[in-house]
């Protein structure tokens, strides 16, 4: 299968490796970006052409697929037109840089009968995997309370580029651009919330237009309670961590690893501990979980089914998201399903 990328950024790296290591069943067609010097710099698969313009990309009909990793205000547009040229598509998280903007990404893709998928990688990591089928068979029983905290770091100089952390260019700060994997996984495992309070705030560690800092309380419709705190100024960076508590037992999952006691004795661990970029270097992860994401697109296209991560999937942590910022604003209760 001949795929293209739009994309030419740091987000692109792991993607390029996973197109690498899947090399024996897609070929990478093109890569599109704004700078022609940054393309030339790409060490790309002998044979795939590189262009400055999209045209180039969507009028060869040999593409049936495009990864589109440009910046979050870019996606709409973007995917509009990879979508309105019949080709499929796998889309960076964000989705876009507002609600309704992501919703209509959605809606474009399947109005034009494509598929799409968004990187949301954490849910295709082996713990991940294994905790979801825990909780769905319901072994570990009733959801009491949960907490999940990303309590990352990135220096004034990471805010410093133009467009990071504003509104404009990537819809919020540490929510809807680090803390986005962490939520997204919470709801696959416990499900959406019916209330949510929060305060959001930017920390004296940053200068910056948007949130770096957001504590939040969720409240479920079973009456189970959660939290969530989400910062990236947290030095020099810790992993990712939710926790879980059930009737008939607890389960955690950090950086990587899940283990769960239950009441009746029994164990569980999968996974293995892994970097997530928390700290200063963004990049700083293993890109399996990416990879993951790739081949179940790849074979959704093949086989007419859904991806695992869909984007219809994904606009729930974009209504999360977006009912937490709407707390903090009016100090008020906010229901995210509303």
């Amino acid at each position: 299968m001949r795929v293209g990328v739009v994309g030419a950024g740091q987000a692109c790296a792991p993607h390029l490796q996973s197109l690498q290591d899947l090399q024996a069943e897609l070929e990478l067609a093109w890569v599109i970006g704004r700078d022609a010097e940054r393309l030339a710099a790409l060490e790309l698969p002998v044979g795939t052409r590189t262009s400055t313009r999209l045209e180039d990309l969507l009028e060869d009909k040999t593409v049936r697929a495009v990864l589109v990793l440009t910046p979050p205000n870019t996606h709409l547009d973007i995917v509009r037109r990879v979508a309105g040229a019949g080709k499929h598509v796998l889309v960076e998280k964000p989705l876009e840089v507002s609600l309704d903007k992501a919703q209509q990404l959605v809606e474009s893709c399947e109005r034009e009968g494509v598929k799409l998928a968004v990187m949301l990688q954490h849910r295709m990591r082996e713990a991940a995997r294994a905790l979801a089928q825990l909780v769905a068979g319901g072994t570990l029983g009733e959801l009491v309370s949960a907490s999940a905290s990303v309590r990352w770091w990135r220096p004034q100089a990471y805010y410093d580029e133009p467009g990071r952390g504003t509104l404009a260019r990537d819809g919020g700060g540490v929510l809807m651009t680090q803390a986005i994997h962490t939520l997204d996984l919470l709801l696959c495992l416990t499900g959406m919330p019916d209330t949510v309070n929060a305060m959001a705030s930017t920390s004296a560690m940053h200068r910056m237009e948007c949130e770096d800092t957001v504590a939040a309380v969720l409240h479920y419709p079973n009456g189970a309670i959660g939290s969530m705190d989400a910062t990236t100024a947290a030095y020099p960076g810790f992993p990712e961590r939710i926790s879980l508590n059930f009737t008939k037992g607890s389960a955690t999952l950090e950086a990587g690893e899940f283990h769960a006691e239950l009441l009746d004795g029994r164990t569980f661990h999968a996974g293995t501990r892994q970097a997530s970029g928390s700290g200063a270097n963004m990049m700083a992860f293993d890109h399996q979980a990416h990879r993951a994401v790739l081949q179940d697109f790849v074979a959704a296209i093949r086989n007419h089914t859904e991806p695992a991560v869909t984007g219809r999937s994904a606009l729930q942590v974009h209504r999360l998201i977006a009912a937490m910022m709407a707390s903090s604003g009016s100090g008020a209760t906010v229901s995210p399903t509303a």
